[in-house]
């Protein structure tokens, strides 16, 4: 068995395109406007198509998982935030483990947690 994608919900398909393409560099692979792939095998899929498919309700900030990034430039990284052109909500801001990685947590437009940590 092999694990192909990891899906997320949106509420608006472009901005979290742009968000994910401007933040982390992720291109599309393939388009079905309610449903998007994109590089590294994360999916976007719309709201109202998964909440159909599942018969419930999305939950925002729900804290039940989060997508996990690696970067070396952690302070560019940080900046790239700062200068995102919306608000980006923190969870944690950027810092330093007891193992002297750096990280940031913050949620997507949608309230799916991310986490950025310096490679180890």
């Amino acid at each position: 068995m092999k694990l192909k994608n990891v899906l997320i919900v949106v509420s608006d398909m472009d901005r979290a395109k742009i968000f994910y393409k401007e933040l982390f560099g992720l291109s599309v692979i393939l388009d079905s406007e309610e449903n998007v792939i994109l590089t590294e095998g994360l999916v976007l899929q719309e709201k109202k198509v998964w909440e159909k498919a599942v018969g419930g309700l999305v939950i925002p900030k729900s804290l039940g998982g989060e997508l996990y990034f690696e970067e070396p430039d952690m302070e560019g990284f940080a900046r790239r935030l700062e200068n995102y052109g919306e608000p980006v909500e923190y969870v944690t801001r950027l810092t330093r483990d007891s193992n002297g990685q750096s990280l940031v947590r913050f949620y997507d437009p949608d309230g799916n947690l991310i986490e950025v940590r310096s490679p180890a």
